[in-house]
């Protein structure tokens, strides 16, 4: 079978001899995936602050640690998704063994492991005002014992979905079927696929990473989708960095340069999918169209409802899902589920998909920061009642920054840009002598018109809809947006104004 996801080179997990759980600090950074390794870089590197990550899991990745199943891989090129301060020297699209290697020098190279604390979750944040500080309490799960800590400033890292609840739609019959039903966020490792019979339900990222790992061994894989999804079909390798490479350029400058051009192409293509939609719908589709056996149906099984970019657009390496269906190991089927059966699937339209294992790559459940329960003196947080500061703070929450990544670009670029945001809000509060800092809406905002976190007429994926109720609401302009581009976000970021009177430092 094909290679999972093997332990991180090196860490201090479960080693007895690590420091003992602070009382007190400065910066308390919740998750140690590629947020928080990033976040506690920038603590280090150019604070004199002190701080603590915690982990819920027993080692640091978040995402590329908890998922096992074949083939995981990036859905977007390492020179972004990698840090700005870190060159990735690969290739573009990376395997999960390959980014925990990755996060494992930056630990190393920068000393940031001694910081983290892993299998501890916080539960509950309490904020003082008389105090200027967070009571935080966390559990240790080795232990089941809780601890209070006492911090400054809280940053969430900790991502935007439940490791430990994956999604999966209530089905009739789904307890009549007789095989084996696996959801890819909980993929057991004695699973056995060869010359078995698979149905995968779903059509994005993890589905079309998946296929391709399995397909090759299994009997038969059928992908079936309730609706197409877009491909972004590339070879795995960028030519401006061997170009650069091969003239003996320093890590750091092709690094910079590649991401540059990337995020600028990235940055067209956008602008592309809002002004000439059906023109990069086409292009999208003449991409695949060779890559697919003669006669097949594309427009009934990749050409989805919505328009380029109002869901996230997969990345397939080499078109590898199709190849996997030009040579008869793999199958797609476009339609609804009626009911489960004791040896499959009944489809809307009448056919019966008999499967060995059924596996749900059906999404995942959001987590609203962490699902920590935050109280501000004595009050409970409702961030839904609450309006976002640039996407990173909250109205009447003190001393609270949140990580929540682009969705047509690299999550880590957005962390890297809150990280500077975050160290330069922190240095200002110790020049103006401030213990805490408040978003709240100016006088002549209070009437403000409000949206949600998301337009679902700009980004409308089934796992964000489904929790856009639990989220906070944004404003109709700055600073009360989320912006979703980086090429906005890159300028205006880092001059942020911090004085225009939406913030309240005490």
């Amino acid at each position: 079978m094909p290679d999972t996801v093997t332990a991180p080179p090196k860490s201090a997990a479960l080693d007895a001899t690590s420091p003992a759980l602070p009382r007190e600090v400065d910066v308390l950074i919740v998750g140690a995936g590629i947020s928080g390794i990033g976040a506690a870089y920038h603590l280090a590197t150019v604070t004199e602050k002190s701080f603590v990550v915690l982990e819920t899991q027993e080692t640091f990745g978040g995402t590329w640690w908890t998922h096992r199943y074949p083939g995981v891989r990036s859905d977007s090129d390492l020179f972004t998704f990698g840090y700005r301060f870190k060159p990735w020297v690969g290739a573009p699209i990376a395997s999960a063994g390959e980014i925990l290697k990755y996060l494992a020098e930056v630990l190393e190279e920068n000393d940031l492991e001694r910081h983290i604390h892993y299998r501890h979750r916080v539960t509950q944040a309490r904020w003082s005002s008389d105090l200027g500080r967070w009571a935080v309490t966390v559990k240790d799960l080795a232990t089941d014992q809780e601890h209070d800590i006492s911090a400054g400033f809280i940053w969430m890292c900790q991502g935007y979905y439940r490791h430990g609840e994956a999604y999966t739609p209530e089905w009739e019959g789904f307890d009549r079927y007789k095989g084996t039903i696996v959801h890819p966020q909980r993929w057991p490792e004695d699973l056995d696929y060869i010359d078995k019979r698979v149905v995968v339900i779903g059509s994005g990222a993890t589905a079309a990473t998946l296929i391709p790992a399995i397909a090759p061994e299994a009997a038969h894989v059928t992908m079936l989708q309730r609706s197409p999804t877009f491909y972004f079909v590339r070879p795995n390798v960028n030519e401006l960095a061997n170009t650069l490479r091969e003239l003996d350029i320093p890590d750091e400058w092709t690094h910079e340069i590649v991401r540059r051009k990337i995020t600028h192409d990235m940055d067209a293509i956008t602008r592309l999918s809002f002004e000439s939609p059906d023109f990069l719908r086409e292009f999208l589709l003449d991409t695949i169209r060779p890559l697919l056996p003669e006669g097949f149906d594309v427009e009934r099984h990749f050409s989805p409802t919505y328009r380029p970019w109002q869901q996230r657009i997969a990345v397939l390496p080499e078109g590898d899902l199709f190849r996997c269906i030009r040579d008869g190991k793999a199958s797609v089927v476009t339609d609804q589920i009626e009911c489960f059966t004791e040896n499959g699937i009944r489809l809307a339209s009448g056919e019966e998909l008999a499967a060995d294992i059924i596996i749900t790559a059906t999404g995942f459940n959001m987590s609203v920061l962490g699902d920590v329960d935050f109280s501000v003196d004595g009050r409970t947080v409702d961030f839904a009642d609450t309006v976002t500061y640039r996407g990173i703070m909250f109205t009447g929450v003190p001393n609270l920054a949140y990580v929540f990544g682009y969705f047509r670009a690299s999550w880590t670029l957005r962390a890297d840009l809150i990280s500077d945001f975050v160290v330069h809000l922190l240095e200002h509060m110790d020049e103006v002598g401030a213990k805490s800092v408040t978003p709240h809406l100016r006088e002549d905002e209070l009437d403000m018109r409000l949206g949600p976190w998301v337009d679902p007429e700009n980004f409308n994926p089934g796992y964000l809809t489904r929790s856009l109720h639990l989220l906070p609401k944004q404003g109709d302009h700055d600073p009360w947006r989320l912006l979703h581009e980086y090429g906005q976000e890159k300028d205006l970021l880092p001059t942020a104004d911090l004085e225009d009177g939406s913030l309240i430092f005490k």
